[in-house]
Order: C-alpha cells, then sequence, then structure tokens
C-alpha cells in the first residue's frame, strides 16, 4: 500500500518546489470555486502552515546571526557597509515612488471600515523611542512575541562575545543553527499544502468581491512594487555592478520572491535566501549575515504600503501635502519601515504614526488600517516578496561590486 502511494506522487515529489507551489495554488482555487465548504475545512492547513512559519522564525534569526558574528575571526572582513547602504538607500527611495504615484494616482478610501485594535505609535519621537525599548527588552519574551529588533539586539550582542569563546563552544552555535536551518526548510518543503489550504480558505471566505471594492488601492500599491523590483532596483543594482542587472533581478524574484509571496515572511524565507546565495556562490562571510539582517530592516515594500495608505488617507479627507511634508514622509516611513517584524501584516500597524504627521486622529487611521487588511491577502503577499528578493539581490550586487574591483 505504502509503495503504490508512494508511486503515485513521486512524479510530483520529483518537481521544484516552484512547480509544486503553483500546483496548489491552481488546486485552492479550484476547490473555493467548486466546493466551497470543502475549502474552508482545508483552510486548516495554511493555518499550520503559517503557525509553524511564525514559531521558528524567531528563533532563526536568533541563532543565524549569532553564529555568524561568533564564527568571524577578528581581521576577516565581512563588506556588510555596502549591503546596509543598499538597503537604506532602496527603501528610501522605494518611498520616494510611493508618494509620486500616490500624487499621480489620487485615490479614495470609504473610510467606515470597522475599527482594528491596536496601538500603533504616535510620532517620530515615539518610534525611535519604541526602538530603543524594544531593543533591550528580555530575550525570552522577544522570542516568545516575534519582537525581531530585540532578537537582533541580543544576537549581535551574543555573537560578538562568544568571539573569544573556545573554538568548541562556537562549533557548537554552528552546529544548532544548521538544525534550525534545517527544521525550516523542511517547513518550506510543506508549502504546497500550506498554500493550497491559505488560498481555498481564503477565497472561500472572503471571495474576489472583497479585493475588487479596493482595485485602484491595490494597484498603486502593488505597481509600486514592481517598479521598485524592475526599475529602480535594477538601476542600483547596475551603479553598484556597472553591468546589466537584469540576469540577477530574474534569478532573485524566480528563487526567492515566489516563495516569500506565498509564506509572507520575510524571516521565514531567510533559508530559501541562504541557499540561493550559495548557489549564486556569493561570499558566505557576507550573506550569513546581511541575509538575515535583512529579514528585519530591509523594508522597502512596507515603506510603499505605509506611504501609499497614509496618502490615500490624506487624499479621502481633502488635506493639502506640500513636497516638503512629502520627503518627510519618506524619512518617516523608511524609518519605521526598518522597525517591521518579518512576519505578515507587521507594516499596517505603522500606518497612524505617519498619519499623524498630517493630523488625522487615530480613529480615522485605524479605518484605514482596517482597509489595509482587507488587501492584505495581495498587498502583504507582494511586499514581502520584493522585501525578501531585494535582500538577496542587493547582497549579491555588493558581493560582485567587490570581486569586480579585486579582479
Amino acid at each position: 500500500m505504502i509503495a503504490t502511494v508512494q508511486a503515485v506522487f513521486r512524479p510530483f515529489l520529483r518537481l521544484g518546489l516552484i512547480p509544486q507551489i503553483l500546483m496548489g495554488i491552481v488546486a485552492g482555487v479550484l476547490l473555493a470555486l467548486f466546493a466551497p465548504g470543502m475549502a474552508g475545512n482545508v483552510a486548516l492547513l495554511g493555518q499550520l502552515f503559517i503557525a509553524a512559519l511564525q514559531a521558528v522564525a524567531p528563533i532563526l534569526v536568533f541563532v543565524l546571526v549569532a553564529a555568524a558574528i561568533s564564527a568571524h575571526q577578528k581581521g576577516q572582513p565581512t563588506h556588510i557597509r555596502p549591503v546596509l547602504v543598499l538597503y537604506m538607500a532602496g527603501t528610501l527611495i522605494a518611498a520616494l515612488i510611493a508618494v509620486a504615484a500616490s500624487f499621480l494616482f489620487p485615490t479614495e478610501l470609504a473610510l467606515n471600515a470597522v475599527q482594528v485594535d491596536g496601538n500603533p505609535p504616535g510620532n517620530i519621537v515615539s518610534v525611535l523611542r519604541d526602538l530603543l525599548l524594544n531593543a533591550v527588552t528580555n530575550p525570552v519574551g522577544a522570542l516568545m512575541e516575534s519582537n525581531f529588533i530585540a532578537i537582533l539586539a541580543w544576537a549581535v550582542g551574543l555573537g560578538l562575545t562568544l568571539r573569544q569563546a573556545s573554538d568548541t563552544t562556537r562549533q557548537a552555535l554552528s552546529d544548532l543553527s544548521t538544525a534550525i536551518t534545517r527544521i525550516v526548510t523542511l517547513v518550506i518543503r510543506l508549502a504546497p499544502l500550506g498554500i493550497f489550504g491559505l488560498v481555498a480558505g481564503t477565497l472561500a471566505e472572503s471571495g474576489v468581491e472583497a479585493l475588487l471594492n479596493y482595485a485602484q488601492l491595490l494597484g498603486v500599491i502593488v505597481g509600486c512594487m514592481l517598479f521598485v523590483a524592475l526599475v529602480s532596483n535594477p538601476l542600483l543594482v547596475y551603479l553598484t555592478t556597472r553591468k546589466n542587472p537584469y540576469p540577477l533581478v530574474f534569478t532573485c524574484l524566480r528563487g526567492s520572491a515566489i516563495t516569500a509571496f506565498f509564506t509572507r515572511s520575510s524571516a521565514a524565507n531567510i533559508p530559501v535566501n541562504l541557499e540561493l546565495c550559495r548557489r549564486l556562490k556569493l561570499d558566505a562571510d557576507t550573506y550569513s549575515i546581511s541575509i538575515p539582517l535583512g529579514a528585519t530592516i530591509n523594508m522597502c515594500g512596507a515603506a510603499i504600503t505605509i506611504t501609499v495608505i497614509t496618502l490615500a488617507t490624506t487624499h479621502t479627507l481633502g488635506i493639502s501635502v506640500d513636497f516638503p511634508t512629502a520627503l518627510l514622509l519618506c524619512m518617516v516611513s523608511s524609518l519605521a519601515a526598518c522597525g517591521v517584524s518579518g512576519v505578515a501584516g507587521g507594516s499596517l500597524m505603522l500606518i497612524p504614526m505617519a498619519a499623524s504627521l498630517f493630523g488625522i486622529p487615530t480613529e480615522v487611521a485605524m479605518q484605514a488600517v482596517a482597509i489595509g487588511f482587507v488587501i492584505s491577502v495581495v498587498q502583504d503577499s507582494t511586499e514581502t516578496a520584493l522585501n525578501s528578493s531585494t535582500d538577496v539581490l542587493f547582497t549579491a550586487a555588493a558581493c560582485q561590486a567587490r570581486a569586480k574591483v579585486h579582479s
């Protein structure tokens, strides 16, 4: 019996992860259309998949960063600075593009949505204060609550102090990092089943109509992200490497963005990105740090979401926005995006902070957040795909530029 089952599924298992995911999507759509009652039942597969990703992501980031830093030998360069510059430049440019698109395609929102519970920050000073306080949170609590700023801070501190530890201790940490990476890789291998459940359950519950009501807002957000992925990011890569960026761009989109689109978690996509960096033959001392770091602070997609929904809210309320204020919004969105956690839905709760720049009450801003949750099926998936693929793209660009200089 087992041999028969294996024989039936062997052709499917031999396919790559991406074809399996595409098959899961098609199966989920068909089930939602023709058997919506059954589609609601299989939604449990998607919930289990997302829960597993969210459970393992915090410990993954903590151990990977700590292991990478502790293994670094004194005097051995990591060349992380050019990657950080690209991260910051890419996020700021993405926010500027979002402002331009919002002015070109002004969008009105129906601000009568049910309010969403939450405690958003009130202003930029509050954001900075919260970032500092989050960085010194109890590490156990940070792991339990997926506070990636604190996780990153503790991982860096632990990694630096363990540089003086014995080789045996550092090797044990490296072995632990490898083991956790394998666990996450196993979870990712279950993505076709999880995505099948997610697609079927989402369509059965919300239907396509929920997205059509906010088609223009969604179009502006996704359009900005596509422009960043296919125009501004390639331009940054070209300026860094001085060669045609698109082969690298499409490699990163194919190898990272597709899986990130469905997992909706930059942190959970770390093993996929690390494997892609290995296939690209990048410097392990660089990508072992830049990839986990990018999953926490490189959030150009989040900057787009925050900026577009905020400006849509101001347009709906008839608030005039001049260029200096829009520029300030870009900087605020970029800073706020860096503090967004690497799990699904992180950027939406920072919209009230950006809206406060224009005197918009929190009650109104939270209605805009509710609209964001309605379109998050597509918005959050596209945002994560852009964020995660950009981590590999900018890491590869910095490594190739350095290799070109030394050749």
